[in-house]
This record gives C-alpha cells, sequence and structure tokens, in this order.
C-alpha cells in the first residue's frame, strides 16, 4: 500500500514539472498553494478590490489636500484682504495703488458729471441743443463706464463710499482697507469740484450753479429724498456686485453695466434729489461750494 502510495506521488510530481508554469505554485497532491482564499495577497493592480482601496485612499488624500489648500487661501484673504472687483488685488502691498487709482478714478466721474450738469444748470448750448437732463444722466452713467474699464482690475473701481461699505459689509472687501478708498475717494470728489469751477470760471458756476452738488427739489422733504437715494443706491450697489464679484458673469460686459445702472439712478432721482447715488459726488461739489445744508 506504502509502494503505491509513492509512485502515485512521484507521477504528481512528474506531471507538475512538466506542466508549464501558470504562475500559480502547486503542492505534491496537486492543490494551488496560491489560492486566493488561504493565502494573503498584496494590493495592487491585479487585485480589483485592492485598486478600489487606492482609489479611495487617493480621493481622501485629494479631498484633505483640498480643504487645506481652501483654508490657506481663506487665511491669506482676511490678513492681506485678497482678490477686489474686476480681478484687482487688494492688500498692504498695493493699496498705495489702489488709493491714488480710487482718487483719479473718482476726479473723472465726479468732473465729467458735474461738469455737464454745471453747463445745464447755466444754459450753455453745445455743439446743438443747450444741455438737458438726459445728458446729464448719460453723462456720468458713461464717465462711470469708462472708469470701471480703465481702473477696474487695479483697484476695483469702486469710486463710491456706498460700494466700498457694501462690499466691506458683505465681506468682500477688508474693513482695514476702507479709510483708504473712502480717503480717496472724497479727496477725489473735490478736486473734481476745483476742476469744475475752474473750467466754467466766473462766480456763477459756485454761486449759482453750486457746482452741481444735489439737493433735494423744492417741495421734496429730507425723508423722501433720504428714501430716493437709498433705492437708487441699491441699484447701482447690486448691479455692481452682481456683474463684479460673480466669475460667471461675462467680465467685458461690467463696465457697461455698472455705467448704464448709475443713468438709470440720475434718471429716477434727478427730479427729485439731484441723483447723488454717490455721497462723494455730492459731498465734493458741496465742500467747494460752501454749501453743507442738505447733509
Amino acid at each position: 500500500m506504502d509502494s503505491e502510495r509513492g509512485k502515485h506521488e512521484e507521477q504528481l510530481r512528474r506531471e507538475g514539472a512538466a506542466r508549464p508554469d501558470s504562475g500559480s505554485r502547486v503542492d505534491a497532491l496537486g492543490s494551488a498553494a496560491d489560492d486566493a482564499w488561504t493565502t494573503p495577497r498584496r494590493a495592487g493592480s491585479g487585485d480589483p478590490r485592492g485598486a478600489i482601496g487606492a482609489e479611495e485612499e487617493a480621493r481622501l488624500e485629494e479631498g484633505v489636500r483640498k480643504g487645506a489648500k481652501r483654508a490657506i487661501d481663506e487665511k491669506e484673504q482676511e490678513t492681506s484682504g485678497g482678490g477686489g472687483l474686476y480681478g484687482s488685488q487688494i492688500d498692504a502691498s498695493h493699496i498705495l495703488g489702489a488709493a491714488v487709482a480710487e482718487l483719479v478714478g473718482t476726479f473723472i466721474l465726479v468732473f465729467g458729471g458735474t461738469a455737464v450738469a454745471v453747463g445745464a444748470i447755466l444754459n450753455r448750448p453745445t455743439a446743438g441743443a443747450a444741455y438737458d437732463s438726459l445728458a446729464v444722466a448719460l453723462a456720468f452713467g458713461l464717465a462711470l463706464a469708462a472708469v470701471v474699464a480703465a481702473i477696474g482690475h487695479v483697484s476695483g473701481a469702486h469710486v463710491n463710499p456706498a460700494v466700498t461699505l457694501g462690499m466691506a459689509a458683505t465681506k468682500k472687501f477688508p474693513w482695514t482697507y476702507v479709510p483708504h478708498y473712502v480717503g480717496a475717494q472724497l479727496g477725489g470728489a473735490v478736486l473734481a469740484a476745483l476742476a469744475t469751477w475752474m473750467t466754467f470760471g466766473g462766480a456763477g458756476a459756485r454761486s449759482e450753479a453750486k457746482l452741481a452738488a444735489t439737493y433735494p427739489a423744492q417741495g421734496v422733504g429730507d425723508l423722501q429724498a433720504f428714501v430716493v437715494e437709498i433705492l437708487i443706491t441699491f441699484i447701482l450697489v447690486f448691479v455692481v456686485m452682481a456683474v463684479a464679484t460673480d466669475q460667471r458673469a461675462p467680465a467685458a460686459i461690467a463696465p457697461i453695466a455698472v455705467g448704464f445702472a448709475l443713468a438709470i439712478g440720475v434718471f429716477i432721482a434727478g427730479p427729485v434729489t439731484g441723483g447723488s447715488v454717490n455721497p462723494a459726488r455730492s459731498l465734493g461739489p458741496m465742500i467747494v461750494a460752501g454749501d453743507l445744508s442738505s447733509v
């Protein structure tokens, strides 16, 4: 019996030696020594379960990296100011240039609008009929569109304390830099009022036209004027926030949309309050004209 069993085992060994190596070991009884259920296998590309585990681990690591990067970006934005409107960069190293841009931009806006308004008040003719309210609204709207296109990438082209405060209140602009912007805007408005005075000369521009400072119309109460100004300023700030802070909005349309929003505000409130929409636009001419009665 033992000799027959030995012969059988010897025959199995010979068959195993003659059989091509398929990558799995076979023991003396013909059983697979590398069976997946009896021998541990290393996770790899050939093991579906190992591949799934590797993919899960890779996704987890990617999620951790993205979370860490997001936290770092938020911290940097909180401390340095981060990005501003129209792709501008607002931080400590750029604040001087941004403030100068705001001063120049506000100067252009206020000078462009108030010069036309003073011409309308004084009934100065242009290349055709005299100025009217349509020309004043369009002058402010076109001036703002030009300013946004020119300095939007530098400072965000707020050129309006209401926009700056609105951005800061919604945490899209650092409160640290609000005084820099508002100060530059008021400075630009005062310079613009001086330029308007110089453009028309004489006492009429300052004493009669008040350098186009805005005042409530006769018969309009302070509360009514205040509410109207809130409404038209909301229109402007809403459009700015919509087209300048949302990356889905086409960048090329932003200057036109913002300029039109300002023009609409002046169209609405012009006959009621003068259509300020911008505290700097009103305060600059008031300061130079020496009449702060409607502040």
